[in-house]
Order: C-alpha cells, then sequence, then structure tokens
C-alpha cells in the first residue's frame, strides 16, 4: 500500500498538470483541484459559466476552463440535433472568430455568447457546448397526453433545461418556463426563434379535449390537430396545429385563442396593463384601426380596447423607406385627411397608425401596411438610437457650402464627387439638351453646374445624403459614382450614382423611381 508521503507527491503531480489548448496558444493552462471563495468569482471562458473545480486557468492571464470544457473533443462525428449531415462531422470552435461573418447563434438557446461552439462542416448549424453537454442527455420523443402537434416533443424536467431555455416562455399561456415542459426540437432549430414550441407539462396534460366557448355557444369545441392551414373564426389568421373546432359548423378557434391571457403587462409597448375582455360581437381596435371579434384586450386607463396582437406593438421603428424613425399614436389631433404611404388609403386619425414626429414631415402609415414584411422594420427599443440612426443619414454630400444667397440657399457648393466648384442655376443658358451626371435624367428643375466642365446635378440629386438606408433591406447605403455599372435592380449597365449596398449597387435613377413608386 501507499504510504501518506507517496499521496501526498501524487496529489500534487496531479494539481501542478498543465496542458496546451489550442484555443490559447500563448500560456500553458495549469490544472486547479480546488476554488478559494476568490476563485469562484471568476468564469469558464469555454462555456460562460461560473467557475468551479476542477478547472484550468492561466497564472499569466485572466483564462479560465472547467475540466469538463477543456476536454472536450474537438471533432464530433455526428450529432442528435441535426441528422442532416451527419456525414459533415462537427468542429469545435471559439467566439468571436474573426472570419466567421455567417455562423448563427446556438441552435438550441438562440445566443450568440462568446464561448466554445460545435460547428457543422456541412452548413452553418452551430451549438453552444454547454447545450451540447446538456443535449447528450436527452430522451428523444416522449410521448404526451395530448398529440396536438406535428411534430415528436422531447420531456425535460431538469433545472438546466429552465437555463438552457430561459429566453422563451410557454407557447400557449406565455408564461416562463418551469421544471416541467415538452419541448419540438423541429419547430425550435428554425432559424426564426417565434417558430419554437415548448410548453409547460400541465398546460400540455391538462388542456381539456372539449370546451364551452363564448363565442360558439350552440356545440361543444373539440381539440383537434391538423398539418395544413386552417383559419381561426377569432383572429381571422391561417395556423396548423392544434385547435378547437366544430364540424357541424365549420367553426374553428386557434388553441391560444381559446385560452388567452387574462392580463397583458409590457411598459416598454404600453404604459398601463390590458385585461381580456370576452364578448359576442365585433370592435374596431384602437391600435390598428381594422375589425376584431369576440376577443379583446382593454386598458381602462386610457379607454383602449385592441386586438390580442395589437397589445404588443412596437412604440417606435425604423421602416427602411422612411428617413426618419416613426412612432405609433393611438390617435392624431389637429390633422386633416391623410393617405397611407405604402396602400395611399385613408388613415383613420382616431385609430392607432404609425407616423413621423420631424416637423413638416407628413409621412404616416397604416400599422398593418408598415408591419405587414418584417425585413423591411426594426424595432427601436429607446429614442435616443433615432437619433444615432438620424446622424448617419444626416452625412451630406455636399463637402462644403461657399456662398448662399438671401433666402439662404446654397449658391456655390463644393461637391464630394466633382473636383471644380458647383453653381447653382433654374435654367439653361442655351437652349441645349443637358442630362444630370448623377441620375442620367434630362436637367428639367434648378441644378448645379461646373463653370469649368461640362458637369450638371439636380440640385436633389447633389443634395443627396451619403449613407441612406436600403429599400428592401434593413442596411446601410453608401453613395459612389462610376460609369458603367450593372444595376442590381433594373440588371442594366448604368452611369452616375448608385447606391452600394455590400455587393450589390443600385443605379440613382432606378432609387428615385422607388422613391416615387
Amino acid at each position: 500500500m501507499k504510504n501518506e508521503n507517496e499521496n501526498e507527491n501524487e496529489s500534487q503531480d496531479e494539481s501542478m498538470q498543465q496542458i496546451q489548448h489550442p484555443f490559447h496558444r500563448q500560456h500553458p493552462l495549469v490544472l486547479v483541484a480546488e476554488h478559494n471563495n476568490e476563485g469562484l468569482k471568476a468564469h469558464c471562458d469555454g462555456c460562460g459559466e461560473l467557475l468551479s473545480a476542477p478547472c484550468f486557468t492561466c497564472i499569466h492571464c485572466n483564462y479560465h476552463l472547467h475540466k469538463q470544457c477543456a476536454e472536450a473533443p474537438f471533432y464530433l462525428p455526428n450529432h442528435p440535433l441535426h441528422p442532416k449531415h451527419s456525414y459533415a462531422g462537427f468542429v469545435l470552435r471559439q467566439r468571436p472568430f474573426k472570419n466567421d461573418v455567417m455562423v448563427y447563434g446556438c441552435a438550441l438557446c438562440k445566443e450568440k455568447g462568446n464561448m466554445f461552439f460545435y460547428k457543422c462542416h456541412g452548413c452553418y448549424f452551430s451549438i453552444d457546448i454547454k447545450c451540447d453537454q446538456f443535449s447528450s442527455s436527452f430522451k428523444f420523443n416522449q410521448p404526451s397526453k395530448h398529440d396536438i402537434h406535428q411534430h415528436p416533443l422531447t420531456f425535460f424536467e431538469s433545472p438546466m433545461a429552465i437555463d438552457v431555455f430561459k429566453r422563451f416562455s410557454c407557447s400557449w399561456c406565455h408564461e416562463p418556463l418551469t421544471d416541467a415542459i415538452y419541448v419540438c426540437f423541429d419547430c425550435l432549430l428554425k432559424k426564426v426563434s417565434t417558430d419554437s414550441f415548448i410548453i409547460h407539462k400541465k398546460c400540455l396534460d391538462e388542456l381539456p379535449t372539449e370546451i364551452d366557448h363564448l363565442t360558439h355557444r350552440l356545440h361543444t369545441l373539440i381539440l383537434n390537430r391538423s398539418d395544413s392551414d386552417y383559419l381561426c373564426n377569432l383572429c381571422q389568421k391561417q395556423h396548423s396545429g392544434p385547435y378547437y373546432g366544430c364540424s357541424l359548423c365549420h367553426f374553428n378557434i386557434n388553441v391560444e385563442c381559446a385560452w388567452p391571457r387574462s392580463t397583458v403587462e409590457d411598459r416598454s409597448h404600453h404604459q398601463h396593463p390590458f385585461t381580456l375582455l370576452r364578448r359576442q360581437y365585433s370592435f374596431i381596435c384602437d391600435a390598428c384601426g381594422t375589425e376584431g371579434n369576440c376577443i379583446s384586450y382593454i386598458c381602462s386607463t386610457c379607454s383602449l380596447m385592441v386586438h390580442k396582437d395589437c397589445t404588443s406593438l412596437p412604440r417606435i421603428i425604423k421602416f427602411s423607406r422612411h428617413d426618419h424613425c416613426i412612432f405609433h399614436k393611438y390617435f392624431l389631433k389637429d390633422l386633416t385627411r391623410q393617405d397611407c404611404k405604402i396602400c395611399f388609403k385613408e388613415v383613420r386619425l382616431e385609430c392607432g397608425s404609425y407616423s413621423c414626429r420631424k416637423p413638416g414631415c407628413n409621412y404616416i402609415v397604416h400599422v398593418n401596411c408598415v408591419l405587414e414584411d418584417k425585413r423591411l422594420y426594426k424595432v427601436i427599443e429607446e429614442e435616443k438610437q433615432c437619433e444615432e440612426l438620424e446622424e448617419k443619414s444626416m452625412q451630406s454630400s455636399i463637402i462644403r457650402i461657399i456662398e448662399v444667397n438671401e433666402a439662404g440657399e446654397a449658391t456655390k457648393i463644393q461637391h464630394f464627387i466633382h473636383q471644380h466648384c458647383l453653381v447653382l442655376a433654374d435654367k439653361m443658358e442655351e437652349e441645349i439638351d443637358r442630362k444630370c451626371d448623377g441620375c442620367m435624367l434630362p436637367i428639367s428643375n434648378i441644378f448645379y453646374y461646373c463653370s469649368e466642365c461640362p458637369f450638371f446635378l439636380h440640385k436633389t440629386c447633389a443634395e443627396l445624403p451619403r449613407i441612406k438606408q436600403h429599400w428592401f433591406r434593413q442596411s446601410n447605403a453608401t453613395l459612389n459614382f462610376e460609369s458603367f455599372k450593372e444595376c442590381d435592380f433594373c440588371y442594366r449597365y448604368c452611369s452616375g450614382f448608385f447606391f452600394k449596398n455590400e455587393d450589390r449597387c443600385c443605379a440613382e435613377a432606378c432609387e428615385r423611381v422607388k422613391l416615387l413608386y
């Protein structure tokens, strides 16, 4: 048997074990078998969790790894959550990775934290190391009481599951997740997090198979499931999956509409809570101005009645087809008739709409028009973000104003695209056809010209911003000038100004057409 000295020597050898980790090549990492209380305040650079022993640490810099993270394999031949590319294998990497701009967040928790993750060799599927360790204990396709979802469900009741899915809420009651939950990985692993299906066990198991509903008193509604789209008679939207239906009357209600939340409170959208109101009559939503049916939410403080979805309308958005942020208002005072700038139909000023606050800007749109395509707007959380966005868009193409007239108009300027000064004029001295060198369209109104060479710009073209938001994208485009560039909007070779967005460009003439129509 080993004596005490030999055991003590082995313990010391183990505590001094060193490794050279590929993600921290500058120094070796030393194994620490035990931690003092001060050391416990550090976090693992592999999984991001609070550090605990045993772990490896760098004595020269603040870099730590749990022993399990440090010894994680650098290659996995396959992964149960991504059988599609099981042939390709998965490689361990770390965020941030300077050349890996297209890596998505973790397929499971949807986060993009700076930690180790496994990436598929065949696509951009990635999963964080902590979620990979968690998923190794999954027991897939556990049966539930109701077969009402089109995909198999996985059951969890461990506290770790709640930590992984902390960004989500129950798909039916919308409350925070508790220990016992069912998760659909077919829905969860989609790139769009709103497609996820996670539900409390109690919500699923206690869901009645038959209900008597206020909106259809004639017959009992039976719980069913449809893999194809059906129309919900309450929200008037297409759904697939579980629903309560009456086959005799062809009356269907989406499960979420059948069991709505009694109170909705989110001060980032509205300063007061909304309370559920069940009624058998239709109503006009004060938030969007369209008709609702049977189920509404009311704010008694503001005397508002709105759709369920309209309780969470974003307060401020940046729409790609307007230069300024636009704000949601429940009604607009002291205005005459206004038409929506998207559908050109009248906006009801006594109902909700989105409008621009800038003085002199009469931009206004229907709520449903501007929110129809999520790719064309982004939600602004704080009003100060609007100022930051507008500062970028205010960068002028005019480098310097040399002279101004009594009306304050710039009569002589230096433009970033031309080496000589440009002078303001309202008509040609000679009856000759001239084209604007910016948009290549005929000069027909007030313009700038160069007195030293034949160069002309419409006043509107000369005043174009150097940076503007792309018409069809939530990204910035920069004004450029070049001859014979293929426009990605009309696919023709053009000369003059164009807005460049990443690898795409759009000639100014086409850009102006889009602004007009």
